[in-house]
């Protein structure tokens, strides 16, 4: 492991990037950077420094209680956009979390200035992560028993479903954004910085996100981008913890009754997919 570690350091430093330490834990920049103010939210243990977002964030330790810091105004490598806008675009997500309080999201404990930049700071989940750039976590996730498969997608269901009660679209919502605490059974959805205050339109062409979890609309330059788009991501989800991202019957092991319903959410036209979040649920527990 330490000879693989060094391996990735050289190849990082080969690549122009600065190579920084902080508590035992190495990641890279594109130049230093003073970490010293994150002694105030105790020993870091992990750090996530491949976002493309301009973000760096931290797992933190204080006094027995972890913590996932997420911090802007660093020179991060991955990032082609200045620290000041990053850490505006951080700033500006910070109602979001306050707004969507919800007992599967991640936890908002904190928010503040600091160390030339802007931090959120949030209680830690454990977990492990959905999404296919993790490939163990990934395997361990699909290696979940069917019925426990089927309790994250109603907590998928229910959070889009308060997601578009409090007025916000499910923006870049996808298998990345779900986490699975194995030891206690609980999903928790995590980086809901792109979701959307309602009404909104396509305002990019191709926006951000997953195409595997994007409706077409989230192609298409000022299309409409509402309730209806995230019963597409619903339905995206559906084939994505069951029939392992394949949307063919062959691969579904629930029964044509339920393959209907994520079949019909997942429609390209818009007019015949489920109206609503709470429809599609009513029509999946009605096939169940």
């Amino acid at each position: 492991m330490r000879i693989r570690v060094e391996l990735v350091i050289k190849e990082e430093m080969r690549k122009g990037l600065h190579i920084q330490e902080i508590d035992g834990c190495s990641f890279k920049l594109k130049a230093p950077f003073d970490f010293a103010f994150l002694s105030r939210y105790g020993r870091v243990f992990k750090v996530f420094d491949d976002q493309d977002s301009g973000n760096i964030c931290f797992g933190t330790e204080k006094d027995g209680q972890k913590y996932f810091v997420k911090f802007a105004g660093a020179p991060t490598a991955e990032y082609s956009g200045t620290p000041e806008a990053a850490v505006e675009r951080l700033k500006a997500v910070l109602p979001i979390y306050r707004d969507l309080k919800q007992q599967n999201l991640i936890e908002l404990v904190g928010a503040e200035e600091i160390g030339g930049g802007f931090a959120l700071v949030f209680c830690w989940a454990d977990g492990d992560c959905m999404g296919r750039m993790y490939p163990e976590g990934h395997r361990r996730f699909m290696n979940l028993s069917i019925s426990v498969r089927r309790k994250v997608f109603r907590d998928v269901l229910d959070f889009l479903a308060e997601v578009n009660r409090r007025g916000y679209v499910a923006a870049d919502f996808y298998d990345g954004s779900i986490l699975y605490d194995f030891e206690n059974g609980k999903t928790t959805f995590c980086d809901i910085d792109l979701f959307r205050k309602k009404p909104c339109v396509n305002d990019m062409g191709r926006m951000w996100g997953s195409s595997s979890f994007m409706s077409p609309e989230e192609f298409e330059l000022g299309a409409p981008l509402d309730e209806v788009t995230n019963v597409y991501t619903a339905g995206a989800m559906a084939f994505a913890l069951f029939g392992g991202y394949s949307r063919t019957y062959d691969r579904w092991p629930l029964g044509e009754a339920l393959y209907r319903v994520a079949e019909k959410a997942t429609a390209n036209d818009r007019s015949d997919r489920q109206p609503s979040v709470w429809q599609l649920i009513r029509e999946w527990e009605s096939a169940e």
